[in-house]
C-alpha cells in the first residue's frame, strides 16, 4: 500500500494511492496514520478494511494538496555521513559509527509544499534521503530482526541551514530544524512495495540540474544496521521516521559552495518513492 495524507495544512485526512495511480479517501477507516495506528496492526487492519470498502471511498481530486504522508512521529531521526563520498565532499572522515542527530516534528511538511528560507539564512541546502518507518517498538533489536521492526519507505528532503548548523557552536538540531525542512513523502509505501531498499536510485535536481544522482547501494551503515544501532539508545517507537543520509551533490560540496535562494526549484525522487517538488521562498513572503 501507499500511504498519503491530503488537505489543508494541520487538517490532513489519511488516503492511498492506489496501483493505477489514482487517489481515495480512507477517511471512513476512522483512523490517521499515527504512533497508535502504527502500534496496533493499523496496516493489517486498513488491508483488510479496504477489501471490504475500496469501491466506496471517495476519489481525491487530482489538484488536493499533499500533507506529510504520516501523521507528526514521535521522533523524526536522522544519520550523517552515510555516503562515502557526501563525507569527502564535506571533509569529513567517513563515521565509525552512525552519525546520530534529530529533526524537530515540526520541520515536516508535504512533498509538494514551499521551501521556506529561514529569516537570516545564507546557507540553505537540499540532501534527498530515503526515509524509513518503524512500524512497531523496537529496543535494542539485532540486525538480523531489524527490518521486522520496519513499517515502510519514504522519499525525504533532509534541507540543512549549514551556518546555523555547523558555524554557532552546539548540536546540528539547530540547522536542521526550521519549519519546511522537512518535506516527506508523496507517499509511504509499505514494506512489500519496495523489495530491496538497498538497491534503490534517488536523484535531486536544482532549476532542472541534477545536483545529486546515486543509489543506496552505496551507504556506509545499511538498514539493519542503523535500526538496530539506533534502539540500542532510545526505544524507536511506531510511526518514528529514520532518514538514512544524502549522498554526495549537495551545496555545500560544490566550489564554490551553492546555496538555495528564493524562487529556486528543488525536484527529487527515489526509485518506488515517487518524486517531490519544492520552491524556495523568503520568510516573511509566505
Amino acid at each position: 500500500m501507499k500511504l498519503i495524507r491530503f488537505g489543508p495544512p494541520g487538517q490532513e485526512k489519511p488516503g492511498l494511492q492506489l496501483p493505477g495511480g489514482a487517489r481515495i479517501d480512507v477517511s471512513a477507516f476512522g483512523q490517521d496514520y499515527t504512533e497508535q495506528f502504527f502500534g496496533s496492526g493499523g496496516l493489517n487492519r486498513l488491508r483488510q478494511w479496504l477489501a471490504l470498502h475500496e469501491k466506496e471511498c471517495p476519489v481525491i481530486p487530482p489538484g488536493a494538496r499533499l500533507g506529510c504522508c504520516i501523521a507528526r512521529p514521535s521522533k523524526l531521526i536522522c544519520i550523517g555521513l552515510n555516503y562515502a563520498r557526501h563525507a569527502a565532499e564535506s571533509g569529513m572522515e567517513v563515521p565509525k559509527e552512525p552519525v546520530i542527530f534529530f529533526k524537530a516534528t515540526s520541520a515536516l511538511c508535504g512533498p509538494d509544499d514551499d521551501l521556506v528560507i529561514p529569516r537570516g539564512s545564507e546557507k540553505t541546502d537540499w540532501e534527498v534521503e530515503l526515509a524509513v518507518v518503524i512500524g512497531k517498538r523496537a529496543s535494542y533489536v539485532s540486525e538480523a530482526e531489524a527490518l521486522d521492526y520496519v513499517a515502510g519507505y519514504a522519499l525525504h528532503n533532509d534541507y540543512s541551514e549549514h551556518a546555523f548548523q555547523l558555524e554557532r557552536g552546539g548540536q546540528w538540531v539547530k540547522g536542521k530544524s526550521a519549519d519546511t525542512f522537512a518535506p516527506l513523502g508523496p507517499f509511504m509505501a509499505t514494506k512489500d512495495e519496495i523489495p530491496d531498499p538497498h538497491q534503490l536510485r534517488l536523484w535531486l535536481k536544482l532549476n532542472g540540474e541534477t545536483m545529486q544522482d546515486s543509489t543506496t547501494a552505496d551507504f556506509v551503515f545499511n538498514i539493519p544496521q542503523v535500526v538496530s544501532y539506533l534502539s540500542q539508545f532510545m526505544s524507536l517507537l511506531p510511526g518514528d521516521v529514520i532518514s538514512t543520509g544524502t549522498p554526495s551533490g549537495v551545496g555545500m560540496g560544490l566550489k564554490p559552495p551553492r546555496y538555495l535562494r528564493p524562487g529556486d526549484v528543488v525536484e527529487l525522487g527515489i526509485d518506488g518513492l515517487g518524486t517531490a517538488r519544492q520552491r524556495a521562498v523568503a520568510w516573511g513572503s509566505h
